[in-house]
């Protein structure tokens, strides 16, 4: 289900809330950090490969991303759907590293492949249009296209009994998509990309993580259910790592 703001004249804009103070506070204390950390290890990886990629992060303003990416090195164009995107990110923008800009993120306001990379993260699952939204991302991208999405081919398939647990404790839940792979995977196809890398972050749902407030017992109880294979089959959300099929 979309996020809209009213006040906005662009059709999809969850960014806006993605990109709040209030909406950090769901990865405050040591469990968020946690899970922080094993996206952006994850992320920071996939990047290896790229290292003087350009960057742009859609909807990225929440800055979980563009911080550690220009901490490392790489400088990146940050596009948000109002200009209130910014206000988490701005000290990487005040340092030049970071170029932010106001735009429709389901047409960008960029020409085809000016990109080499572009990033997704806390978006897509929001997104109502998301297939163009996908589009859009490889459109403008060069040598890839890495997104995040929560799948339903995992303990999330339980979400629906969840979400009313999940609305009390953190109170700022707001409805979401669970995506089949295949959704996903096929709609990249569409668009000329394929996956060249696939990595699952956890299998047990984030909310229990944040409800346990314990980052160390959290990566504990992850570390277990890796060694079982548990989050290879069932893990969520999902990063993905997507790949022109004509090699770019």
């Amino acid at each position: 289900m979309s996020i809209t703001d009213p006040h906005c004249p662009f059709p999809e804009t969850a960014d806006i809330h993605t990109s709040s103070e209030e909406y950090a506070g769901r990865f405050a204390g040591s469990s968020g950090a946690w899970m922080l950390q094993v996206q952006e290890r994850i992320v920071l990886r996939m990047m290896r490969g790229f290292p003087d990629a350009s960057i742009l992060d859609v909807g990225g303003g929440h800055g979980q991303l563009a911080i550690p990416l220009v901490r490392d090195g790489w400088r990146l164009t940050v596009i948000g759907s109002d200009d209130s995107c910014r206000t988490r990110i701005q000290s990487i923008i005040d340092s030049g590293h970071c170029k932010f800009v106001v735009g429709n993120l389901i047409e960008l306001p960029f020409p085809d492949n000016c990109f080499d990379m572009a990033l997704c993260f806390r978006l897509l699952t929001h997104c109502e249009r998301w297939p163009e939204l996908v589009r859009e991302l490889c459109r403008v991208a060069r040598q890839g296209v890495i997104v995040d999405y929560p799948t339903s081919q995992s303990l999330n398939a339980i979400a629906p009994a969840l979400f009313g647990a999940k609305k009390k404790f953190e109170k700022n839940t707001r409805t979401w998509t669970l995506f089949r792979h295949r959704q996903v995977l096929d709609e990249f196809a569409r668009n000329g990309f394929v996956p060249a890398e696939i990595r699952k972050q956890f299998f047990i749902p984030m909310v229990i993580h944040r409800m346990l407030k314990l980052g160390a017992v959290s990566a504990g109880l992850e570390a277990i259910c890796r060694l079982l294979g548990l989050t290879r089959l069932w893990g969520t959300p999902v990063i993905v790592r997507f790949a022109p099929k004509d090699g770019g």
